[in-house]
C-alpha cells in the first residue's frame, strides 16, 4: 500500500512539473531560425476591424535582416504596437510561416557578424 501511495504521488508531480514547463514554452520560437534587425522608421499603420466593429490597429515592418553568420534577407512582420525606433530585434521565423516571435536584444548580444552589418 505504502508503495502504491509513493508512485502515485511521484507520478502526480512528474506531471504538474511537465505541465508547469510545458506552459512556459514559445512554440512559436522552437524549431525556428533566428534573424537579426534593426528598426528603421514607424512602420505601416494596418487598421482592421473585428466584428463588432472594434478597430485593431497593427504595424507592419520589412527590413533587412541577418542571420549569425551575417547573410542577408528581407523579412516582412507585424506588430501590435509601434515599436521603439532603432532598437535591435532577434526575429523567430519559420520557413513556411514567417516570422513567428521576435524580441528586443541589446546590441552586445548581436553576433559579431550581424553587429558589422548593422551598425554600417
Amino acid at each position: 500500500m505504502k508503495k502504491l501511495l509513493i508512485t502515485c504521488v511521484t507520478i502526480v508531480i512528474i506531471l504538474v512539473g511537465a505541465l508547469v514547463i510545458f506552459q512556459k514554452i514559445n512554440y512559436n520560437r522552437v524549431g525556428a531560425d533566428e534573424y537579426y534587425t534593426q528598426i528603421n522608421g514607424k512602420g505601416k499603420v494596418i487598421e482592421d476591424k473585428i466584428n463588432n466593429g472594434e478597430k485593431i490597429i497593427s504595424y507592419e515592418y520589412e527590413l533587412p535582416a541577418f542571420d549569425e553568420n551575417g547573410r542577408q534577407k528581407t523579412m516582412t512582420f507585424t506588430a501590435q504596437k509601434q515599436l521603439r525606433e532603432n532598437a535591435y530585434l532577434l526575429l523567430f521565423v519559420k520557413d513556411n510561416k514567417g516570422v513567428t516571435s521576435y524580441q528586443e536584444v541589446k546590441k552586445d548580444e548581436l553576433p559579431k557578424k550581424v553587429s558589422e552589418k548593422l551598425t554600417n
